[in-house]
């Protein structure tokens, strides 16, 4: 079974953190690359963070400093820390993973206020 649940979004002041959490299958997670996407109104689907499993991370210019991806392997979840969240972050935010390249989640919404 296939299976991505992303949680953790909701409403948030500019400035503010929110932290997101994506369940992972384990045949989704366990030893593959696993990335977190967001899609804002009207705008294309961007990568945001990448981490692979040894640990190491990538970012996108527009969250450098800002967020942070990490994964608990004993969980096979796949989490991203974000902090000094700004209007422009308003989306819904998706984890993927490059061994399932079809296969996305529903998604968490992530409204920031100005």
């Amino acid at each position: 079974q296939v299976q991505l649940v992303e949680s953790g979004g909701g409403l948030v002041q500019a400035g503010g953190s929110l932290r997101l959490s994506c369940a992972a299958s384990r045949n989704i997670f366990s030893g593959n690359v696993m990335d977190w996407y967001r899609q804002a109104p009207g705008k294309q689907r961007e990568f945001i963070a990448r981490i692979r499993s040894g640990g190491s991370t990538n970012y996108a210019d527009s969250v450098k400093g800002r967020f942070t991806i990490s994964r608990d392997n004993a969980k096979s979840t796949v989490y991203l820390q974000m902090n000094s969240l700004k209007p422009e972050d308003t989306a819904v935010y998706y984890c993927h993973s490059l061994a399932f390249p079809l296969y996305w989640g529903q998604g968490t919404q992530v409204t920031v206020s100005s």
